[in-house]
């Protein structure tokens, strides 16, 4: 008996009827199925958040059934097939069956085709080349797909060294499909493959390195396939930054069993070196945002050192210093370097830094102004001299005892104004 999704709530939404029904009056019943992450999720009782179709009509076909059932279209990527419907403020991409012509490891030459087994024979991995029609019917083209999904297996699509010649892009899928659906040992060929053919990544664009890297780093748990593209090279081959990977490993044993979160930027400076010249190379070189890059540099720079025995004093210190999200980052990996310390003080840090408010000095230019300070580099120096006692002094609130200091130093009767 053919398998089944069990009805799942995607299914039968209005939008997606919508979306089939206007296909379908242009191509006929079965001319559009569910295809790859759907598909496979639903399978495997995972969430679904995207919704890919596969048809036979032509992108033109797709647009003219959309707008003839008043569906609003978006040629998202007409040269390669693909159309976007949104219905119901849900977005539905859709693409035309395709055959490769010519790939060169990074992008490939396609031909549409209304041939089923030809649009999954090259597709990356089995368990991404199942297909479901609108009544929940799985189809397995490739054979194997359905089985290797239930039971973890992360199998290329025919030769494993051939799809990875079509895009080198897949030897990271490789190992994210495996941090996020991989159970049992990995396929030896897939891994061997993936491991001599590394070299072939250089060809790819930083930014696609870079949005597949933080999608296998958020797995739940993503340290069996961190640990195999270390063996393999693949790790080396993308991020040579890399250190050891006891402070990743130490990581996600803290989000996992203790903190019930996951954070991939966290991870990846957990993989870096504490060297901000290292860090701001590797997030250069990944092509990552500059918020991203920023806070990789954060976490890495130079500032007081944070642990589990800080006193509330130190800790309020070095939030100061550090900001409270650095301050957080900087706890976390200090936790994982030493995962076997009390998790209640460790957890006391952090509880610390999100609930604190940065205090804001009670003194102002105004009152530098006030107390005598000529107007110009003057004021700067005063305010950063009364802010060091300030600081010194846990951060009093009394104004008053802020602008005593501060006329103090103006006048140069306190060791902070002395020369």
């Amino acid at each position: 008996m053919r398998a089944r999704l069990d009805s799942p709530d995607w299914l039968t939404a209005p939008g997606t009827v919508a979306v089939l029904d206007a296909l379908e009056a242009a191509g006929g019943a079965g001319c559009a199925r569910f295809v790859g992450g759907c598909v496979r999720n639903a399978v495997l009782g995972a969430p679904v958040d995207d919704l890919d179709i596969a048809t036979t009509l032509t992108p033109d076909a797709v647009i003219a059934a959309l707008k003839a059932a008043r569906i609003k279209a978006i040629p998202t990527g007409v040269e390669h097939g693909t159309v976007t419907a949104v219905r119901d403020r849900r977005p539905y991409e859709i693409t035309t069956l395709r055959r490769d012509v010519e790939t060169d490891g990074r992008r490939a030459v396609v031909a549409f085709t209304t041939d089923w087994g030809e649009d999954a024979a090259r597709r990356d991995f089995t368990l991404n080349a199942l297909y479901a029609d609108r009544g929940g019917t799985i189809f397995d083209p490739v054979g194997g797909g359905f089985a290797d999904a239930r039971a973890g297996r992360i199998v290329f699509v025919g030769e494993a060294e051939t799809r990875i010649r079509e895009d080198y892009l897949r030897i990271l899928r490789f190992f994210r499909f495996f941090a996020w659906y991989g159970r049992g040992e990995p396929d030896p060929v897939a891994v061997s493959a993936c491991a001599s053919l590394k070299g072939g990544m250089g060809a790819l664009s930083a930014e696609r390195i870079s949005k597949e890297l933080l999608k296998l780093l958020a797995a739940p748990d993503p340290r069996r396939a961190v640990a195999m593209m270390a063996e393999t090279g693949v790790l080396a081959q993308i991020l040579p930054e890399a250190a050891s990977p006891a402070r990743f490993d130490g990581l996600v044993s803290i989000e996992t069993e203790i903190l019930g979160d996951c954070d991939p930027l966290l991870r990846l400076a957990a993989l870096l070196p504490a060297d901000v010249a290292a860090v701001r190379a590797a997030a250069a070189r990944l092509r990552l945002s500059n918020a991203q890059g920023g806070r990789l540099a954060a976490i890495a720079g130079a500032g007081p050192a944070i642990g589990a025995a800080m006193t509330p004093r130190e800790m309020r210190r070095a939030l100061y210093d550090l900001g409270a999200e650095a301050f957080a980052d900087r706890a976390k990996l200090a936790w994982a370097a030493r995962p076997d310390g009390d998790p209640a003080s460790w957890r006391a840090l952090l509880d610390g830094a999100a609930a604190w408010t940065r205090p804001v000095l009670p003194v102002t230019g105004d009152d530098a102004v006030a107390a005598g300070a000529p107007m110009g580099p003057r004021v700067g120096q005063a305010l950063r001299e009364v802010e060091a006692w300030w600081i010194g002094e846990d951060f009093p609130a009394d104004r008053g005892a802020a602008v005593r200091r501060l006329e103090e130093i103006v006048a140069g009767s306190g060791a902070a104004g002395r020369r």
